[in-house]
Order: structure tokens, then sequence, then C-alpha cells
């Protein structure tokens, strides 16, 4: 089972590696960057599993780059504030 396959699993995976990456020394910054390149390859490589997959596809494709690192970044701030 992936952990893309369920959304909750997804959030979690992302939140562990959002700590690990801020354990080792990594600021919001250069986390926010590895978020946006894992966002553009899930959206031009991975088809969406459930509906939030779903959503953030959709959402990622009808932005422009500026708002694509806007929505890596909230996505971060949500997992991490969970």
């Amino acid at each position: 089972m992936s952990v893309l396959d369920n959304f909750s699993s997804w959030k979690e995976f992302l939140n562990e590696r959002v700590d690990q990456a801020q354990k080792v020394g990594m600021n919001n910054e250069t986390i926010s960057n590895l978020a946006f390149q894992i966002g553009d390859y899930l959206a031009e490589q991975v088809d969406p599993k459930n509906n939030e997959e779903k959503l953030l596809k959709e959402l990622w494709e009808s932005s422009n780059e500026e708002q694509q690192k806007v929505l890596a970044q909230i996505m971060v701030n949500y997992v991490d504030h969970k």
C-alpha cells in the first residue's frame, strides 16, 4: 500500500518528512522549495487516488508557479501544525 492511497496516510508521511527536515536544520524556505518540487512531480506523474488528491491536482494545474509555491507552503504548514 502506498502512502498516496489514503490522504490521511499522505498527510502523516508528509508531516514526518517535514519533521525530519527541521531536525536536520533545513529552514522553512528550503522545505517549501522541496514541497514545490514534490507537488510538481505528483501533479505531472501520479494519478490521484482519492478526492483530496484530485482537488490538490486541480488546484495545482489551475495555478501559476508563484501560486503553486504558495500552495506547497500551505501544505507544509498544514501538516506541520497537525
